[in-house]
């Protein structure tokens, strides 16, 4: 039982999951730090001379705001979160797989039915040449 739960948890699927999940969360709080402090001043920059940077008020409510610059900012956070995923956790995972998997041999190959059919059709040939019956 522990064996199997250790296959499950080892499959890549399940654990790059999981790190994801908790690597996201931790570090999102960073990447949104660094987004809001370095990234939207320069995303304001050029915006133009109004407050709002590269946001758009369509109408006179402050809920009329289109604002590009959280847009842009939000995809600059995702890709921060996923390059640093994957090359710190994912590509490692990968590697080590890989390598469990170049010390297993593959085993012969199970025959086809139609094999065992020319195989079983041989045999009943050679039988009835020897005069046996099956």
């Amino acid at each position: 039982m522990i064996k199997g739960f250790k296959d499950f948890l080892m499959r890549g699927n399940v654990v790059d999951l999981a790190v994801a999940v908790v690597i996201g969360a931790a570090f999102g709080s960073v990447v949104t730090a660094f987004t809001n402090n370095l990234i939207n001043p320069l995303v304001a920059l050029f915006g133009g001379n109004n407050v709002n940077g590269l946001a758009v008020q369509l109408g006179k409510s402050d809920k009329t705001i289109m604002d590009f610059g959280a847009i842009i900012t939000a995809a600059i956070n995702f890709v921060i979160v996923a390059a640093v995923v994957y090359f710190i956790f994912v590509m490692p995972m990968n590697k080590i797989k890989e390598r469990r998997e170049k010390g297993k041999e593959a085993g012969p190959s199970e025959p086809t039915d139609v094999e065992l059919l020319k195989e079983i059709r041989d045999l009943l040939a050679a039988q009835q040449q020897n005069g046996t019956r099956p």
